[in-house]
């Protein structure tokens, strides 16, 4: 949903909005519970009687990040193949391609992204079943796909998202395990877990000025946990226009290690599950550089998370530490994370 921000001098703090909107995300989960699951059950029952071979996901920005962790979702949980599309194929090269027997997935915010509402348009030409996840639900795209979702997150007016991203993760979450059959019950208690985690934001704040001075941020993880440190690092980019690059551990060892050394902060987000097994050699190496690694996640780290939780669902709850961390860190610097430069709310991309 678009929104007007605060304009500077109208007597609202910096970071402020982005603020309140980070400690709403408990209330919108505990919603999406309570009140979103008939619908996501409707477009669950309309997907298994698709019988999708194939599934594709479109999005920009930050709902890129939920559709990456979606494709992990359905991939893992369902044993479907899926993928991002490239939508300037159809929407710059007029590329038409085959879609039958595909969900086309449109995860947008806004739901009024030019390239999205064509794109989504086009693949239901094609023949696929067409799904758009929206937080406003009389957008375009809404109206576009054969099926919409709301994520139910309620008018976003910081730039920077924070609420609908995880109210898009949960909703895919649940929508993913309704199609196998599920009743939604493994995230009963994300709200608590996300209230516990926000909590302790005096823990995030003493953290963030380790990157007060710095110019560089490198973030990695693997597994569920991958989409979390690129989610991280758009928030930091956008926020404190500190250069931060994500990586898969898998990809940071096939040579962006040799840009690690002492002057380079990193943060891992260790899943507690397969994710942080497969990354314990890449956190092996990275102390063998010399790295000042922080780890989010385990016991021992900076910020410790909720034991107990899913691995398939710990994104949800990884990302809210790292959404206040890129706040304080604007804030150290000076900067209004609430509304970055040259940046809006829906992007007219073709």
């Amino acid at each position: 949903m678009t929104a007007a921000v605060p304009e500077a001098g109208s007597g609202v703090a910096p970071g402020a909005v982005m603020t309140r909107e980070i400690a709403e995300q408990p209330a919108v989960l505990a919603r999406i519970l309570a009140h979103g699951l008939p619908d996501i059950q409707a477009a669950a029952e309309a997907i298994r009687a698709a019988q999708p071979r194939f599934v594709v996901f479109a999005a920009r920005g930050t709902s890129d990040n939920a559709s990456l962790y979606a494709k992990y979702l359905v991939e893992i949980l369902l044993g479907l193949p899926a993928g991002l599309a490239s939508m300037s194929t159809m929407t710059m090269y007029g590329a038409r391609p085959r879609l039958h027997g595909t969900l086309f997935v449109t995860v947008s915010q806004s739901g009024g992204s030019p390239d999205l509402i064509e794109s989504t348009r086009a693949a239901r030409e094609a023949g696929a079943l067409t799904l758009a996840v929206t937080n406003n639900p009389d957008s375009a795209l809404a109206s576009a796909a054969d099926l919409h979702l709301d994520v139910l997150a309620g008018p976003e007016l910081a730039l920077p998202a924070t609420k609908t991203y995880t109210a898009e993760l949960l909703t895919l979450y649940l929508l993913v395990d309704a199609v196998r059959g599920g009743t939604g019950d493994s995230a009963r208690g994300i709200p608590s877990a996300a209230a516990e985690v926000l909590a302790r934001g005096g823990e995030v704040r003493d953290h963030a000025r380790e990157y007060r001075f710095a110019d560089r941020l490198v973030l990695t993880s693997r597994g569920y946990g991958y989409p979390t440190v690129r989610e991280a690092a758009l928030k930091v980019m956008e926020t404190s226009y500190l250069h931060a690059q994500a990586f898969s551990g898998a990809d940071l060892l096939h040579g962006p290690l040799a840009m690690i050394d002492g002057d380079a902060p990193v943060i891992a987000v260790v899943p507690d599950g397969a994710g942080g097994r497969a990354l314990a050699p890449v956190l092996d190496r990275l102390r063998a550089a010399g790295a000042r690694a922080a780890l989010l996640g385990p016991p021992d780290g900076f910020f410790p998370l909720p034991a107990g939780l899913r691995e398939e669902v710990q994104p949800i709850v990884q990302i809210l530490p790292l959404q206040t961390l890129a706040c304080e860190i604007a804030l150290d610097r000076n900067l209004d994370p609430d509304a970055p430069r040259a940046l809006a709310k829906v992007t007219r991309t073709r």
